[in-house]
């Protein structure tokens, strides 16, 4: 691409940027989305407990709401997002089956929405994601397809089974029904703890953040939305700091779920318009935070759904005072590994 083409393309995507934060054009979704999301979800999906502990609010100095989403059906907030795709696939697509690609908790997700919605999946998964994940992706009847992460495209193995089987290629976050799924956990989280100052998400691709940002947006605008990633891959504060999508190297971190490479074309918008900042922790953050679960609460966390409470533990961004929520975002981890983490 020409350098001339490139800086059109660049100027292109933050004049859409600007209309978004201005609410001159829609947004790939609404609030709207994201209830009827819950409608389709309620008695299918966990509604997951809000948990406190006074330990996290003295140390922090705020009042703390964790939404557990590691206790979510298959171990984290991607369920919701997964079923509300699946649910509504015609009768051809159903027919044909989906798949899907996914370092652990999006692959099972869809595996087991596949079963519950009795159609048939195939997941493209790393050879090095926990073996707990392949394992149960695999238990809850999916096809599981493995490749190498630092020299294989996912997306592009995705597509070509797509293709070639007739199935339906449901994105890990960059689906506008996803995104809407993954946001009825703020949804619920603001029901149950009333208002909120801030709220804490973990960043991978943009899905759950994307989501729950417009449900917080419509739910209680005064509450900022702050999104975490692990330092070593921080492809949406980059990409948002320079104004158009940044694509980086397979990001070496010990959250597996935040190892993309860079915000969606769906999620990235919406990130500019409804997200007040993203922040990063480091992976040593996110094993003490999962030691403070462990020790403290009882619940096994995974370090990708340690991001946002690692930021308030260790004053990344200011708590104190302040009522926030945090979204827990998983729990599946491999045993081994985590006692390896935990105890590191």
């Amino acid at each position: 691409m020409a350098d001339g083409e490139c800086l059109r393309v660049r100027c292109n995507f933050r004049a859409r940027a600007a209309h978004y934060a201005g609410g001159n054009m829609n947004l790939p979704i609404s609030y709207d989305d994201v209830a009827a999301a819950a409608q389709r979800l309620a008695g299918i999906a966990h509604r997951t407990p809000v948990l406190t502990s006074r330990t996290a609010d003295e140390l922090t100095g705020a009042h703390i709401y964790f939404k557990c989403e590691n206790l979510q059906r298959m171990g984290a907030f991607k369920f919701r997002g997964a079923y509300n795709a699946l649910a509504q696939f015609t009768p051809e697509q159903r027919k044909h089956g989906v798949v899907a690609f996914s370092s652990g908790n999006h692959a099972q997700a869809v595996a087991l929405s596949a079963r519950l919605l009795g159609m048939p999946a195939t997941i493209v998964m790393p050879q090095d994601a926990p073996a707990i994940k392949i394992e149960a992706t695999r238990g809850y009847g999916a096809e599981v397809l493995l490749y190498d992460r630092y020299t294989e495209d996912r997306e592009a193995i995705g597509r070509r089974l797509a293709q070639d089987r007739g199935m339906t290629l449901i994105p890990p976050f960059d689906h506008p029904h996803v995104m809407a799924g993954q946001g009825t956990a703020a949804l619920e989280l603001m029901q149950e703890a009333g208002n909120l100052d801030l709220l804490l998400v973990c960043v991978g691709g943009g899905g759950l953040i994307s989501g729950c940002a417009v449900a917080a947006r419509h739910l209680q605008p005064a509450c900022r939305v702050v999104g975490v990633e692990p330092e070593a891959g921080n492809d949406v504060q980059q990409s948002l700091a320079r104004g158009e999508i940044v694509h980086i190297d397979v990001p070496r971190t010990i959250a597996d779920g935040a190892q993309t490479q860079q915000p969606g074309r769906y999620t990235f918008p919406v990130i500019q318009a409804r997200v007040s900042q993203v922040v990063t922790v480091s992976d040593e953050a996110l094993r003490r935070a999962m030691r403070f679960f462990a020790s403290r609460m009882k619940i096994v966390v995974e370090p990708t759904g340690c991001l946002g409470a690692a930021a308030a533990f260790e004053s990344v961004v200011t708590v104190r005072g302040r009522r926030v929520g945090v979204i827990l975002s998983g729990g599946n981890v491999d045993l081994a590994r985590y006692a390896a983490l935990i105890a590191a």
